[in-house]
This record gives structure tokens, C-alpha cells and sequence, in this order.
């Protein structure tokens, strides 16, 4: 059929371009069409055939016009093969159908379902069957395995024929191998190694441990994607000059693998030269803003300071009641002397309002938990630097892989279009953990957890940890908005049972319920608030515990209301680099139950960038707890030690009787640790950090009196430990290595010097 179907095609060209001109004029020429016969019909009618020609009964045989109806009844696509005869005055159509699909399928698709297939195949069942579309829904396959990675992917159509002129349609593929990256080569750089661009490109070459990752296979979008990312390396250390001249992209003969090249022109190292603020708006003073500025005169040209720079001048300018703002930065290059003089243009901008926001790209999320996120709304004046905030607070959520939000015309001149597109992740996560101490043995942690519930943002967890002392068991429900508002509010069952006997001979048990409700003051400042009612047990007392332990045994109810505000100033919330924070935490009980206390804590912590993958960070916190018109009881004090204090024990200092060896806890305590997190050495995608840091802090003041023989110790002097560890981003999980030795501690204190962490997620 194929064959015929060709043959004709030929013939039919031939005769459109008048090369059988005799053969055609001898049979077309003179006389008129008497009639129009047509035969070889099934499922098409005679007339519809009829419809198609350019020529009617009474017209006189003309070539061109005969010519001009054989190619209008092959551009129909609904046959195989068409022949146009003369019987007398009578002209005769012969025509063969083209068969109709009757089933579509698929064989040798492993890596891809048969439903995305279909999804970009054209043709269907009982959709009449052609060449020309069944070699273009092969290439739209094969480009299906190109965009995964798979180059040397073959597909080919093979037709079934069936009764009734129906053909079955099945595309036999052969996915082959990924095609994976073998070699990524750079040149025309000189002032940087190839190994350093190729840390700096998300393209990889192929490496058998990146069996969990895409960044090794071939991506000509990826591709794009690193050559800005190239520039905006160099832009970022003073080459302005800098281009890419190409990046080219070959696969091998037997299509295994590509060679990537970078051809790149580095151009000459500039510094900033002068550096200064114009601008057009009456009464804004310019000299008040220059404390915005992160560009100085001398230091080498930096393009993401000048971006920094108009972010941070946008921001001030905008406090200022400035709704519409345009600042442009006047660059003036002195190739002399290698300099770059800046100078920040502060014009009013064209006065633009927010047309409407559309998103994209998520198939699972609602719209509205996205919508939430964003700082601006239709009918606001545009504002450049909440839309990069906004896009900061859709990435944190930390649901999608990928976010990218852009700008378009809007229906009218003063209005834009924000357009969001998502890339959506997995939000399911299994956590599985691990430890080891000398106290405590190993240790294990499971959770499992959904933060995007049903797409609708909501956070429901279970979790369970059993070790040698402690069994614990939370189940928590999150609604981030509750009653369609910026209210978190959240719902927690839990069960927590603690052997204590190794640091104060007894166990403890706590059963009970809490309630959340959380919402932001300002964009950077949150309130939470929170009620408990859980019961607490003291049981299994030891006989050798000190009266201190003894006079705890029972059971008492615990009514506890508290809240805590938090001001967040970090780059991040999930990975800070860069910024500070503050958590002020009050509780109080005695709203019903058995105990009456006042708790209370402050804590804060700074993030500095060091050099561009080395953070130095502080941490810090203080808190006390006074009871009211009663002693505080031993679960309701603070313990010091473990995570809390590395190179020391949970529980390991801080008040203690020594004759029992038990730990009482404290009413008051300061911790703090100072962290310095680096590369060392290995590639950045291996996700491998070091840390360097030292704890330090001090617990004291129990509610006790010591009687007789009874020896008990409440030294609230300083505990200083140092360390190292490493971290790693593993294809299972992050895991977590630290080793600490205390350097200021107390004869009795309680020490532990190794710890080790692992989890997975999904």
C-alpha cells in the first residue's frame, strides 16, 4: 500500500509539473465531461469524492484542471492511492481509502507510560491512518526520549491489517541507553580552571553515583541555562567583558554520549570606580540612601552588588511612600584604567498597576496556596522588589523544584501581568534516623510526613522515636491559613515515654493535647500561640534514687498557655547563608491542673557569609522557669546536653546528686555555639560539608535542700566544648557525623563525644 501510495505521488507530481504533457493532452484534450463516475469507494460517498474535484459534468477536459483535481484529492489525506481515466466523455475517478485506525499501542516503553505517549501522539482510533502523520508522531516520541536523555531511543511503526480496510497502528521503540554527558570542555579561560566552570554550570558530566540526578544528561534548555549562569559567575568577580562565544554540543557516532565545549571570551578584570545617586523625585534625599549601597569605589566590579544595590535603593525608596519608582544604574567603562564607574538613576517610573497574576506549572498545589504567598495583588501598584520577595516566599514553602516568576503586557499600558510558574516536587517524606551514644546506645527515628496535603498546603506528621529510654509517639495536623487568613493553626496528640533511670533513676511518661494558632505581625515578625493539657507520670522510681527523685513519684495535670514571637531576618528559613533571628518563648501554667509556673526563653542566632560556601554562625539562649507559690517539679525544668550541648550527655550537667549520681535539671540556663560550615575540597554537587564549632553553657538553681549525708551540687559554672563534623546531602538522606571534647567541664558531669545522625526522604 505504501508502495502504491508512493508510486502515485510521483506520478502525480510529474503530471502537475507537465512532464507527461503528451500522454496527459492525448487523454484530456477535447471534448466535454458528459458525466463523472466514481468507483473503488467503502466508507466514503461518491459525492463527497465528487466535492473535491475542480471540475463539474459540462466542463470541457482540460489538463491544468484535471491535474488540479488529482492534487486536491491526495491533499484530503483520506486516500491511498487516486487514478483519474477517460471512458469516452465520461471521467472516471478510481480511488483506494486509506485504512482507519483501529487501536494504537505501544511496545519496548519502559522509562515512559503508555499514557504520556498518547498524550503527545496525534493520531487515534478510528482517525483515518496516513504516512505523513505516522511519521510525525514518531518524531514528536522520539523528542519525548531526547528531552529525558536518551538520544539513541529508535521507534518504528509497524501496521496490522484487519477486515474493513481498519489497520492496528504499533510503535515498536527501542529506548536505548541515557545518553549521558562523557566530557565538558572549556575554552579560551584562563583566569579560571575548567574544573571550577564545571562547578559552577548545573550540567555534569556522567559519573556512575549520579544514578539519582539528570544534571549528566544532555539538556539543551540546561544548556542555556549554563551559559547565563557562566556569565553571571564572571559578571560577579569584575570580568564585564565576559561572553560565551559558543557551546556546542556533539554526540558521538554510536550516540552513548555528548561532548560539551565552551567557547568562552574572558576579557580584561574590572574595579568599581565612582560610584553615585541621581535622581528626578522632589524632596528625596539621596545622601540619606547611600547607606543602601553595596558597590564601593575600589573594590572589584560586581554585578550582583549592583543588582543588590538597586534591590536594597527600590525598598528604601519605596518606604518613603514612592509607589512607583524606576532606578536604572548608569555604568560608564574606563578601559584604561579597568574601572567601572556607577552612577543609581532614582526616576519616577511609569505608574503600573497589577493587571492579574497567573500561575502555572502546578498540576497538584490549588492556585490559592500559591496566590497566598504573593506580596502583591491585582489592582497594586507593581513593585519590583516584593515580586522578588514574593518569589523567595513561594520557593520556601518548599514544594516546588523549580519557581519562576515573570512579567508581561497587561491589557492596558499601565498595567502588567505577573506570571508565576511552579515546578512541582515531591512534598511526601519518610524520615528514618539514627544515633549512638555511650548513654543512651542506638537510637531510631521514624516519621512519615505530607507538608501539601491534598495540594492544599496543610502539613499532616507522624513520627516515632525508640531508643533504650525513650518511646515517642506525636501526630500533627497544620492548616497554614485557617478561616481563609494568615493563621497557622495546628492540632498535636502525644505520647512520650523517657527512661531516666541513668541520669535520675526514675521514668517519666506524658500523655496530651495541644493547640496552635500562629500569625505574622509584620512581613518578618510571627506570633504563635499555644495550649497544652497533657498528664505527667513519674513512675518506676529506683530504690537508690535520692529523696529529691522520690518526692517527684505521682501523677499531676498540667494546663499550660503559652506564646512566642519570632523575627526572622534570615536569607532562608530552610538553608540560611546570610541574616539573623530572634524567638522569645512565655509560658505560664496554672490555668487549671496541678502545677503553677511562669517559663520563659530567648534565643537568637546570626548567619554570616564568610566567602561564597563558607557560613560562620551564632547561636544563642538564655531561659528560666519561677514557680508560683510552689516548688518546680523535675519535668518541667530544664535539661542541658546532647544536641543541645555536643561533647556532654543529655542531662549531662547541671545540678546533681552525687550520691545517687541523678540529675535534678535546672530552673535557669545559657547555652550558645559558635559554627563555621565549609567546603572540603570535594565537588559541590556531592553535597559534603565541614563544620567546625564549639558549644558552650551552664545550667543551675534547683528547688532543692540537701539533708544529712545528702550531697548535692548546683555549680552553674561554664561548660565549653569544641568539635568537627561532616556533613553530607546523600542520595538516602542528610547524615550527620560530630565529634566533640568538652575542654571546660565538672568532675561529675556526664560526657559524650560521638554522634551520628542519617535520614531519607521522598
Amino acid at each position: 500500500m505504501l508502495a502504491a501510495c508512493t508510486t502515485t505521488a510521483t506520478s502525480t507530481i510529474a503530471l502537475a509539473q507537465g512532464q507527461p504533457t503528451t500522454v496527459a493532452q492525448a487523454n484530456f484534450s477535447g471534448g466535454t465531461i458528459s458525466d463523472i463516475r466514481v468507483d473503488g469507494t467503502q466508507r466514503i460517498e461518491p459525492a463527497t469524492v465528487r466535492s473535491y474535484l475542480v471540475v463539474r459534468p459540462g466542463d470541457p477536459f482540460n489538463p491544468a484542471r484535471i491535474d488540479d483535481s488529482l492534487k486536491a484529492l491526495f491533499a484530503t489525506g483520506l486516500f491511498a492511492d487516486v487514478t483519474l481515466r477517460r471512458d469516452g466523455n465520461v471521467l472516471v475517478v478510481n480511488v483506494v481509502e486509506n485504512p482507519i485506525i483501529n487501536r494504537i499501542a505501544f511496545e519496548g516503553n519502559r522509562r515512559i507510560e503508555d499514557a504520556d505517549l498518547e498524550r503527545e501522539v496525534q493520531l487515534r482510533p478510528r482517525v483515518v491512518y496516513t504516512r505523513t502523520r505516522v511519521q510525525n508522531d514518531v518524531q514528536r516520541l522520539l523528542e519525548i526520549y531526547r528531552r529525558s536523555g536518551r538520544f539513541a531511543a529508535t521507534v518504528e511503526p509497524k501496521v496490522i491489517q484487519l477486515d474493513q480496510n481498519r489497520v492496528d497502528l504499533v510503535f515498536e521503540i527501542d529506548e536505548g541507553a541515557r545518553t549521558g554527558v562523557q566530557r565538558i570542555n572549556f575554552i579560551g579561560n584562563e583566569m579560571f580552571s575548567d574544573s571550577r566552570l564545571r562547578e559552577e554550570i548545573q550540567t555534569r558530566e556522567s559519573r556512575w553515583y549520579r544514578f539519582l540526578t539528570t544534571d549528566d544528561t544532555y539538556d539543551p534548555d540546561r544548556l542555556t541555562f549554563d551559559r547565563d549562569r557562566l556569565r553571571r559567575y564572571y559578571l560577579s568577580r569584575g570580568y564585564a567583558d565576559f561572553r560565551v562565544v559558543s557551546a556546542v554540543a556533539e554526540l558521538t557516532p554510536d550516540k552513548d554520549g555528548f561532548f560539551i565545549t565552551f567557547t568562552v571570551e574572558e576579557g580584561e578584570r574590572y574595579k568599581f570606580g565612582k560610584v553615585g545617586l541621581e535622581t528626578e523625585l522632589r524632596d528625596l534625599n539621596v545622601e540619606g540612601l547611600r547607606s543602601q549601597l553595596t558597590t564601593t569605589e575600589g573594590d572589584w566590579y560586581n554585578a550582583d552588588q549592583v543588582e543588590s544595590s538597586i534591590t536594597n535603593l527600590t525598598n528604601a525608596v519605596g518606604d518613603l511612600q514612592y509607589a512607583f519608582v524606576d532606578i536604572q544604574p548608569r555604568i560608564v567603562r574606563n578601559r584604561e584604567e579597568r574601572t567601572i564607574d556607577v552612577v543609581y538613576e532614582i526616576a519616577e517610573g511609569p505608574r503600573v498597576f497589577v493587571d492579574k497574576i497567573d500561575i502555572t506549572g502546578n498540576v497538584r498545589t490549588l492556585d490559592r496556596v500559591i496566590r497566598r504567598e504573593m506580596l502583591l495583588v491585582e489592582g497594586d501598584p507593581f513593585n519590583t522588589s516584593k515580586l522578588r520577595r514574593s518569589e523567595r516566599r513561594i520557593r520556601d514553602l518548599g514544594f516546588f523544584e523549580r519557581v519562576n516568576v515573570t512579567t508581561a503586557e497587561g491589557s492596558q499600558p499601565d498595567q502588567s501581568v505577573i506570571q508565576v510558574n511552579v515546578q512541582e516536587q515531591s512534598t511526601g517524606e519518610i524520615e528514618i534516623g539514627a544515633g549512638f551514644s555511650t548513654i543512651d546506645g542506638p537510637l531510631a527515628n521514624f516519621g512519615i510526613r505530607e507538608r501539601n496535603l491534598l495540594g492544599r498546603g496543610q502539613d499532616l506528621r507522624f513520627s516515632a522515636t525508640v531508643s533504650g529510654r525513650t518511646q515517642e509517639f506525636d501526630l500533627s495536623f497544620t492548616e497554614p491559613y485557617f478561616l481563609e487568613r494568615d493563621l497557622a493553626a495546628g492540632v498535636d496528640l502525644f505520647r512520650i515515654t523517657r527512661d531516666n533511670q541513668d541520669e535520675s533513676s526514675y521514668d517519666e511518661a506524658n500523655t496530651g493535647i495541644g493547640f496552635r494558632l500562629g500569625y505574622p505581625l509584620t512581613e518578618r515578625l510571627r506570633q504563635k500561640l499555644n495550649y497544652t493539657l497533657q498528664q505527667t507520670e513519674i513512675e518506676n522510681i529506683a530504690s537508690d534514687a535520692s529523696r529529691f527523685i522520690r518526692e517527684q513519684a505521682g501523677t499531676r495535670i498540667v494546663s499550660l498557655v503559652g506564646q512566642e514571637l519570632l523575627y526572622d531576618a534570615r536569607d532562608s528559613r530552610i538553608n540560611p547563608t546570610e541574616g539573623y533571628f530572634i524567638r522569645l518563648n512565655n509560658e505560664v501554667a496554672g490555668l487549671g491542673g496541678d502545677a503553677q509556673f511562669s517559663r520563659n526563653r530567648l534565643g537568637a542566632g546570626v548567619y554570616f557569609p564568610v566567602t561564597e560556601n563558607t557560613v560562620l554562625s551564632f547561636l544563642g539562649e538564655i531561659g528560666f522557669i519561677v514557680g508560683i507559690g510552689e516548688d518546680v517539679a523535675i519535668s518541667d525544668r530544664f535539661f542541658i546536653g546532647g544536641d543541645s550541648l555536643r561533647g556532654f550527655a543529655p542531662a549531662g550537667i547541671g545540678p546533681r546528686e552525687l550520691n545517687s549520681d541523678d540529675s535534678l535539671g535546672g530552673n535557669r540556663f545559657a547555652r550558645g555555639s559558635v559554627e563555621l560550615a565549609f567546603p572540603i575540597g570535594l565537588p559541590d554537587e556531592f553535597g559534603v560539608t565541614g563544620h567546625t564549632f564549639s558549644d558552650f553553657g551552664t545550667l543551675g538553681d534547683v528547688d532543692a535542700t540537701p539533708v544529712g549525708s545528702e550531697r548535692l551540687v548546683d555549680d552553674d559554672s561554664l561548660r565549653l566544648s569544641v568539635g568537627a563534623g561532616i556533613s553530607w546531602r546523600s542520595p538516602l538522606g542528610p547524615i550527620r557525623v560530630d565529634l566533640a571534647f568538652p575542654i571546660l567541664k565538672e568532675d561529675y558531669d556526664k560526657k559524650e563525644q560521638f554522634r551520628f545522625s542519617f535520614g531519607t526522604r521522598f
